[in-house]
């Protein structure tokens, strides 16, 4: 068995015996969200991948706050790589429909809401081991930096849920123009969380915690779940001591909410928390 098979094996608990929707009916539910909540599809080119964004801009200048998927659906069984990594339940797209900012974007993972015959560079490890790679990292930076410039916004706010806080810090350690990171049950340690469940290493991807210095006066807010059992405080905690004292960063524990549930209904009062003033 290759090692990126069995690093979610916590996750595999939840999801195993549930009836998953087809990719079309995924993608459906994301479209129905966009038109319920004002935002339109569109597809950007970027190396190597071709990205889902779905945006919804009102004030274009102003700043613009994008919203990262998490890892989606990237297993079926314990040993059964998923096909399509779009999610079944996109959160932070839901997260992002209730946010009242003026410009908002969000972001999928490569290879969600994305056919194969749309995209020869999906592959496997890119929602696996690789997850965190430098061909993911370079090309979601590759998308903000295309819808900033097309919206020409002052600067960019970066909210990730789970692995998308992962994906939000890599990119920003990348940026001059990141106002604000928010992480949402945020894996911003894999290795230790991995660690903490006892399965394999995500060989081939990026470490979030090497970038923790590199963005320490960016203001963040870290919004982790009280019961949440696939990413636990461990991770938060080990980023805040990567950070170093000093560090322009918040943690929040919301109480009750577990690595999927709990968020959209908290997330109008959580968007009002301070972020840190540095």
């Amino acid at each position: 068995m290759h090692k990126y098979l069995i690093w979610t094996l916590p996750v595999l608990f939840l999801v195993g015996c549930l009836t998953v929707p087809s990719s079309s009916e995924r993608l459906e539910t994301a479209d129905r969200l966009a038109r319920e909540n004002g935002f339109t599809r569109t597809l950007i080119r970027t190396e190597p991948f071709l990205l889902t964004v779905y945006e919804k801009i009102r004030e274009p200048g102003r700043p613009l706050r994008v919203y990262i998927e998490g890892d989606g659906y990237a297993f079926v069984t314990r040993s059964r790589v998923s096909w399509d990594p779009t999610p079944r339940d996109p959160l932070a797209f839901k997260l992002a429909a209730l946010d009242p900012s003026p410009n908002i974007v969000y972001l999928a993972r490569p290879c969600q809401y994305t056919s194969h015959e749309k995209d020869a560079a999906c592959d496997f490890p890119f929602w696996t081991n690789a997850r965190f790679s430098e061909e993911v990292i370079c090309s979601m930076n590759a998308a903000v930096d295309s819808v900033v410039r097309k919206v020409q916004a002052s600067g960019a706010e970066l909210v990730g849920y789970s692995g998308g806080g992962a994906v939000a810090v890599l990119v920003a350690a990348r940026r001059a123009d990141v106002r604000s990171i928010r992480t949402v049950a945020g894996n911003l340690d894999p290795e230790g969380v991995n660690q903490y469940h006892g399965v394999s290493p995500l060989d081939g991807s990026l470490d979030p915690l090497e970038v923790a210095g590199a963005v320490k006066n960016i203001p963040q807010i870290h919004f982790t779940g009280g019961a949440d059992e696939v990413v636990p405080f461990l991770a938060v905690n080990n980023w805040s001591k990567s950070s170093g004292p000093g560090a322009c960063l918040r943690t929040v524990s919301v109480r009750g909410a577990d690595h999927g549930r709990g968020w959209v209904e908290a997330w109008p009062e959580l968007l009002g928390e301070p972020l840190p003033s540095c």
